[in-house]
């Protein structure tokens, strides 16, 4: 496999080969909490759509897996290494190519960072509105290949929303172009659909055309304290049922509120022991916020009409609610939805779980489209393993799996499957359609160079 880094060095510029074992080490892993993984033969680091084409076809030719990756910001080992492959950095691809403020449009290269697509935008009074917890250093790309989400998603969608053509090279170092510059476009098969949320296994992202939205002339953040998370899961509904669409609308617990205070030195848990954050937006907003105020004071809320300062400030603590590790072994952060009307319901039984098997739990939601992120972990025991406590946190895990597909859920609602869920995936998707996926996965990708072992 070495004539292949080889002739990757030959046909790229200097430095855009790289296998230095620091390197490959940082490169091999996204922030999923898998241990298992190999090195990468070498990282690449395309600069253009011709370099991204002579790679592909060099790794085709010596049937050499490929690895895209974006910042390396994914949580379900979509980015991991696998054995013998080539990690295919796009993070230089990183040029907004067109910003079109009469179309709403932009064209944007893979490795462009969602906040500074955004900081482009907010020129012409629009904005980019997929925002997922990592907008500030996760990629398009790696956006495009999760259909990552965010805390915006009750209003304005997921990535899938919001790209309307992607320019893909396929696993024979061939380039197309799907979807199109409108708004509407029904011709033929939805391909850009297929390709949002394939993870690379179809194909590599090298250009994306997104629908820009306008950026609010104004926005205001209802904070509702609760003594407990059933009410203020009940105030969800309750603002769903006075009919207002609020932009944002994110859930935390008693457990997620102590950390916040733990790490950043709020009072959270002083107010309540669960917390509503309801922003709306656009000239209607300070409106519909009011309107959420008397539904909330009404469930049994005490509802604060924050300052801009202290509104940005709970914003912030929401995106950083997971804290400030990482998961790993001994902590999981999980990504499921519900339907809403069950969110009390699988909170209990998350509660129930976590007492039975003797683990820590902690819930965050974006409760607007009933995303959860359910965050268990087992104590350390210094360098040793507690091999007993392991068993327990993988039990738990399953089960909250299962409980969330049992209340008609999924085992994904925005971080993908990667290499991480493939376990729980036979649950959800029966084998005809998981057939169905893999005779797609061979049309793209006859010799299963594309990230294989991923999404499917």
């Amino acid at each position: 496999m070495g004539s292949v880094v080889e002739e990757l060095e030959t046909a790229l510029a200097a430095g855009q080969v790289d296998r230095a074992e620091a390197t490959l080490s940082r490169y091999a892993v996204d922030q999923a909490p898998i241990l298992d993984y190999q090195l990468p033969l070498a990282v690449v680091f395309p600069e253009s759509v011709p370099d991204v084409q002579a790679v592909v076809r060099i790794c085709a030719d010596s049937a050499v897996p490929i690895v895209p990756r974006g910042a390396g910001t994914g949580v379900s080992g979509g980015a991991h290494a696998t054995q013998g492959c080539i990690i295919l950095s796009l993070e230089r691809m990183d040029r907004i190519l067109d910003l079109n403020p009469d179309d709403e449009t932009a064209l944007v290269e893979p490795g462009v960072i969602n906040a500074v697509l955004n900081e482009a935008a907010a020129v012409h009074g629009l904005m980019y509105a997929p925002d997922p917890a990592s907008f500030r250093t996760s990629t398009i790309g790696g956006n495009v290949a999760t259909n990552a989400g965010g805390l915006r998603c009750a209003k304005y969608g997921v990535t899938r929303d919001s790209v309307l053509a992607l320019d893909v090279v396929l696993a024979d170092g061939s380039l197309i172009h799907t979807g199109h510059q409108t708004f509407k476009g029904v011709a033929g098969y939805d391909l850009t659909g297929l390709f949002v949320g394939s993870e690379g296994t179809l194909g590599i992202v090298v250009g994306v055309t997104v629908r820009l939205k306008y950026l609010p002339r104004d926005v205001h953040t209802v904070a509702a304290f609760y003594p407990d998370f059933r009410l203020a899961a009940a105030g969800v509904l309750a603002v769903g049922r006075a009919r207002v669409q609020p932009a944002i609308m994110e859930l935390l617990d008693g457990g997620t509120l102590a950390q916040l205070d733990e790490i950043h030195g709020s009072d959270l848990t002083a107010r309540g022991k669960s917390l509503l954050l309801v922003q709306t937006d656009g000239f209607g907003a300070a409106a519909e916020a009011e309107v959420v105020r008397e539904v909330l004071k009404a469930g049994g809320a005490t509802v604060t009409t924050e300052a801009s300062a202290e509104a940005e400030r709970l914003v912030e603590l929401r995106r950083h609610s997971r804290g400030v590790e990482v998961d790993d072994e001994y902590r999981v952060g999980e990504d499921v939805a519900v339907p809403r009307s069950r969110l009390v319901d699988y909170v209990a039984a998350l509660q129930g779980m976590a007492a039975n098997y003797g683990v820590h739990l902690k819930v965050v939601a974006h409760a607007g489209d009933g995303n959860l992120h359910p965050t268990f972990w087992i104590d350390r025991k210094d360098s040793m393993v507690d091999t007993a406590a392991m068993a327990r946190l993988q039990q738990v895990l399953d089960e909250s799996i299962t409980a969330a597909l049992h209340m008609g859920g999924t085992i994904t609602g925005e971080h993908g499957v990667g290499q991480y869920k493939l376990r729980w995936l036979g649950q959800e998707q029966p084998e005809p359609v998981r057939e169905f996926q893999r005779r797609i996965k061979e049309l793209f990708d006859p010799a299963g160079i594309l990230n294989p072992g991923k999404a499917i």
